[in-house]
Formats: structure tokens, C-alpha cells, sequence
């Protein structure tokens, strides 16, 4: 299920003193299939946008096509709480949605929500307990007892219980330590191409982009500035900078040794493991000898 924006804008408090508009000429597809990274630094509209993923806002003007439903300023509110099943978004903190006195129960609160049976919620639970790193011992324990990591994949479980074709990820891995972010995002890569999902992820992460993301729209003062595939938007290291954003650690160190020592990498390295092969090859063939 394809995501498309056309011409779409929004204003908050439209037509009022306090009016402020957010967006403005946006022009993007979400393709079906794709691990889409949406960046850019605070205020530059990725909130909002988000919200329109899924119809939680309806543009002021323009238009948003998700799936085959079109959604305008004037789209009546009906039948939008199916399309919100199709398009599930995992909030940050998704942990502090939690409120069921089970960990069953809070997963299948969803599906009972559009009409199954308790005990094919509670079937549905128990099945995706393994897909988010937590086992069935898990089902009758309060959410409330859990670590802050377990707390979110439970959360997550929730979401994914409403079986979505899109999952959108609002800045997943915030306030967690290193491995566990690896942990989350690599959880998230193994849905994505286990599941066959469509993934937005919203971050500020530039090595969560490089390592997982095939698609990347980089947003700044409510509209497209430029998308692409990350490898090529990483190359414009001094572009990025001027949007106030980073580049992953891997392409700035791969950057710097051109700089230093006049190598070409091509393709661009994303990972380490990209970096070290590259690396290998060079060193190989006598062009480290400055080192």
C-alpha cells in the first residue's frame, strides 16, 4: 500500500490570531515495501507529517492518498478508523500507552477493539510475544512490572496485534542505551522484511538511517527538501550540515579519510562492515602506505 502526497499543506488554528502553518507544498511517496527514514531537526514539520500517515490530521489543502482512499480537507471522518488499522503508528515512550492489568490483555485490546473475540486476542498475543524478544511466560505479568525495554515491546506488540501494512515509527529507540536501540531497530528490520511491512521511520539518528533505511526524505521548514537513497544523500556531508544535520558515524570517518588521504570510496560506505571491506581492498593494494 503506497502513501502519497500531493501539494499538501497545514495550518494549525487556521483562520484564527494563533493560526501557524506547518506544512506547505509537500510531495512524497511512500512506497509499498520501502524502510523509509523521515529527518530533519526540531520544527521542521516530521511530527506533522507523521499525522497524516495514518489521517490523524486531514491536510488544510492538497491531498493524501493511503492505499486507495483520498484524504482532503473535506474527507468525512467515516471509515477512517479502518484505515488507521492499515497504517499503525508506535508513538515515543509507546510504553506509557500501556493500562491493561495483563500483558495479554493490553496486546489484544487492539483486535477486540474492531471486533475479535477475546480468545482470538488473546491467541493473537501469545503468537507475536516471540516477534518482539519476550516469551510466553510474559502473557499473565502486568505491564507495570516489567523493565522500560520490555514495557516498549510490549507496546509494540500492540500495534503490530492490528496486523498494519505500514508501521510508522516515531523516534522508536529515545532514551535507550546503545545496545538496546541496536536491539529495537534491529527487532524492527527482522518485522520489516519477516512481515513484508512498509516502515516510516522518524528519527534523528543518522546511523539508524545508514544501517537499516532504503529511502530517505529529509523535511525542513515544513516542506521536501530532498529525498533519495541514503548512500547518495550522505555524500552532501556540508548540505546536511547546513540543514543542522549530522551524517552517520561511518560516512563521516570514511569522508575524513579522503580528505586525509585522497582515497574514493564508491560506493559510499553505510556500515562498518561496508567501511572494512573497502578499507581491506585499499590497504591491499599499497594505498595505505600514508598510514
Amino acid at each position: 500500500m503506497d502513501i502519497r502526497f500531493e501539494e499538501v499543506g497545514y495550518t494549525y488554528q487556521k483562520g484564527t490570531p494563533f493560526q501557524s502553518r506547518a506544512l506547505h507544498d509537500i510531495d512524497l511517496t511512500i512506497e509499498a515495501g520501502s524502510f523509509t527514514a523521515l529527518v530533519g531537526h526540531t520544527g521542521s514539520g516530521k511530527s506533522t507529517v507523521l499525522q497524516h500517515l495514518n489521517a490523524l490530521k486531514k491536510p488544510t489543502s492538497g491531498q493524501v492518498t493511503i492505499g486507495d482512499r483520498v484524504i482532503t480537507h473535506f474527507s468525512e471522518d467515516k471509515g477512517l478508523k479502518t484505515l488507521r488499522k492499515k497504517v499503525g503508528i508506535v508513538f515515543q515512550f509507546p510504553e506509557a500507552q500501556l493500562f491493561e492489568e495483563t500483558v495479554a490483555k493490553d496486546i489484544a485490546f487492539g483486535p477486540k477493539n474492531f471486533g475479535v473475540s477475546e480468545e482470538e486476542g488473546l491467541a493473537k498475543a501469545k503468537e507475536l510475544l516471540p516477534l518482539v524478544g519476550l516469551d510466553e511466560s510474559f502473557m499473565e505479568r502486568s505491564p507495570f512490572d516489567l523493565s522500560g525495554g520490555q514495557m516498549r515491546r510490549v507496546a509494540i506488540a500492540g500495534v503490530l496485534a492490528m496486523e498494519p501494512e505500514v508501521l510508522v515509527l516515531d523516534e522508536p529507540t529515545a532514551g535507550l542505551d546503545p545496545q538496546g536501540r541496536k536491539e529495537v531497530m534491529d527487532m524492527f528490520y527482522n518485522l520489516y522484511q519477516e512481515q513484508g511491512l512498509t516502515v516510516v521511520l522518524v528519527t534523528h539518528q543518522m546511523d539508524d538511517v545508514a544501517t537499516y533505511a532504503n529511502h530517505m526524505i529529509v523535511l525542513e521548514k515544513g516542506t521536501v527538501m530532498k529525498e533519495g537513497h541514503p548512500r547518495e544523500l550522505f555524500k552532501e556531508a556540508g548540505w546536511l550540515s547546513s540543514m543542522q544535520l549530522g551524517v552517520p558515524s561511518t560516512v563521516r570517518f570514511a569522508h575524513e579519510l579522503e580528505e586525509k588521504f585522497q582515497w574514493h570510496f564508491d560506493p559510499l560506505p553505510l556500515t562498518t562492515d561496508e567501511l572494512a571491506e573497502q578499507m581491506q581492498v585499499k590497504l591491499s593494494a599499497g594505498e595505505g602506505d600514508a598510514l
